[in-house]
């Protein structure tokens, strides 16, 4: 088994990472550890891990490490491992996965799999994988915006402190979206594979990570007040029936964003370049779930 592990992560994610390491050589597991040492590496790591013949590539992060191993794994038959490591662990949650370290290893032992179906965003020319959603204005700024350093001290915190940060500084361009031929208009735009978004929280109740497809959250309302009601109703579930979201499904997304460039995002990981378009991947990676 091949674990890919981003040490930047810091000294507690790593030592819940020994945790489950430790239960699964207990139990017979042989267990070979790769550190990745920049932005990508997890991919190559992964891709050179299924032409070796391993059986499952463990992503040990969180949702852009699984976004970046899972790149790596398209079109191979290699399994795709989860220990979630990460400050939302959105996916973890979107598949119910244990988050207890005997509970991972016994899931990565036992090795049922689920689909997760990826989505390909075209940043640039080129082809950004991505396993849980892209966003396209106020998201992605906020994304864009937070500290590492505030990000790993106070977790999905300094999410919350973005967001009313940028709810003041951000100036809402409009964007341009042709969702499956259809022009549209949105002050934000959130494409996603599954129902959650920033953890537990719900966003696209008739979203589907196993299957083609997206759902589009086009937020309307530009401005400081929508920003906020939207934050406000996320945690209470309320985010699918605010005023001013509207929820469309899609099977091919293109954007034209209008006033230059504007922030993106993907899996929680900002997205350098300009978002052209979202659309499937051309197959399904098998997700041990245990």
């Amino acid at each position: 088994m091949l674990v890919i592990f981003n040490p930047v992560a810091g000294r507690r994610r790593a030592a819940s990472l020994w945790k489950v390491l430790d239960l699964l050589v207990e139990n017979g597991v042989k267990v070979e550890v790769a550190e990745t040492q920049h932005a990508g590496h997890a991919i190559a790591l992964a891709r050179a891990g299924a032409a070796a013949g391993e059986h499952m590539v463990v992503a040990a992060g969180g949702d852009g490490t699984i976004a970046e191993v899972a790149n790596g794994l398209i079109g191979t038959g290699t399994a795709l491992g989860v220990i979630p490591l990460g400050t939302a662990n959105v996916v973890a949650k979107e598949y119910r996965l244990s988050t207890s370290a005997r509970g991972i290893a016994n899931t990565l032992a036992y090795r049922r799999v689920r689909p997760l179906w990826p989505g390909l965003a075209e940043v640039n020319g080129r082809q950004h994988v991505f396993v849980q959603m892209v966003g396209l204005g106020f998201d992605g700024a906020v994304v864009q915006g937070i500290q590492p350093g505030l990000k790993r001290l106070i977790g999905r915190g300094a999410y919350v402190w973005q967001s009313l940060w940028e709810s003041v500084a951000y100036r809402f361009p409009r964007v341009r979206v042709s969702i499956d031929g259809v022009a549209h208009e949105a002050a934000s735009v959130v494409v996603t594979k599954g129902r959650l978004y920033g953890g537990p929280y719900m966003l696209a109740p008739n979203a589907h990570s196993d299957a083609p497809g997206f759902q589009v959250a086009l937020f309307e309302q530009p401005g400081m007040v929508p920003a906020l009601l939207s934050g406000a109703a996320l945690p209470l579930g309320l985010l699918p029936r605010c005023p001013g979201v509207r929820l469309l499904p899609a099977r091919h997304v293109v954007f034209e964003a209008g006033g230059g460039k504007i922030p993106a995002q993907a899996d929680g990981d900002r997205l350098a370049g300009t978002l052209h378009a979202v659309q499937d991947a051309t197959a399904a990676i098998s997700l041990i779930v245990g």
